[in-house]
């Protein structure tokens, strides 16, 4: 079965960012999202079976949610500029180490990411593994499809993990068919997405298993517990609907053919001499030999 890891470029970059900090070269340069980038790129092409790796990059434009709410992720703070500095050195990087990337602008990247792991799912003998910690795309999980979480940042030690249908709903409490609902309920303060006043998960996770979905919940409005919510749901049935555009991913776009870059080592090797970053300079040597090679999956 082919194995094909899709991975959530700019999640994996921030947490890189956060991950370590303080790394630069001796002119001030920040390094710490690059060293973090190149072993989370290291770690997946070791994964066992491991056929394609594809990385989404975000552009940072959603038209489509933008259109159904002008402020949609409006209150996020600015990209810090150290790490800003060192998003086209990643690209560069990812691109030296012969793996495919895909971007499309005013598309976010969950729903390119939906759309691709749909598509490729759907083919015979295919596994799609969804690199990110992003809650969002636990709703993409089912057979065929799983979420491959980085380390939680406050416990490293932890490792990575996978998660099936089932490890979602012991994670978040609900199916993953269930999770735009979920977040529809108690908002995304992310995506500055308000929920109902008072919900919290516990009471949404509650109200998904008694009712199913939120439509079930907004047709079951007068019997809802505890009572102080029956007329809140009621009256909120037109915020309830737009959350629910959008929070829910789009699985069904046409999305570009990824861009396949034939591996150059020698230029990896000149970036990452040029960063200073002599372990990994060392690690990519061992690793790949030395000159030009086509690579990839």
């Amino acid at each position: 079965m082919n194995k094909v890891y899709i991975i959530d470029g700019f999640n994996l970059i921030f947490r890189s960012f956060y991950a370590i900090r303080g790394l630069s070269r001796k002119d001030g340069f920040p390094t710490n999202a690059l060293h973090g980038w190149v072993r989370s790129l290291w770690k997946l092409e070791d994964e066992p079976e491991v056929d394609r790796l594809v990385v989404v990059f975000d552009t940072g434009e959603d038209e489509f949610r933008k259109e159904i709410l002008p402020e949609y992720k409006a209150q996020r703070k600015e990209t810090p500029e150290e790490l800003l500095q060192q998003i086209p050195v990643i690209r560069k990087i990812t691109e030296a180490m012969g793996l495919e990337t895909v971007s499309t602008s005013g598309i976010e990247a969950d729903d390119l990411i939906a759309s691709m792991a749909n598509k490729l799912a759907a083919g015979e003998d295919c596994e799609v593994r969804i690199v990110s910690a992003d809650k969002d795309l636990a709703q993409c999980v089912r057979d065929g499809i799983f979420l491959f979480l980085p380390p939680p940042s406050a416990n490293p030690k932890k490792g990575w993990s996978l998660l099936d249908s089932d490890g979602v709903e012991k994670k978040f409490g609900v199916r993953p068919d269930q999770v735009a609902d979920y977040l529809a309920l108690i908002g995304d303060v992310s995506d500055n997405i308000r929920g109902l006043p008072g919900v919290g998960p516990k009471t949404a996770v509650k109200w998904l298993s008694q009712y199913g979905s939120l439509d079930g919940i907004m047709e079951n409005a007068g019997d809802l517990q505890p009572k102080r919510f029956q007329e809140l749901v009621a009256s909120q049935r037109e915020l309830l609907e737009k959350n629910l555009q959008l929070t829910r991913l789009r699985g069904s776009l046409p999305i570009p053919e990824p861009e396949r870059h034939s591996g150059n080592f020698q230029e990896l090797f000149d970036l990452l001499e040029e960063m200073e970053m002599k372990k990994a300079l060392e690690d990519a040597r061992q690793r790949y030999g030395t000159g030009q090679t086509e690579f990839g999956f």
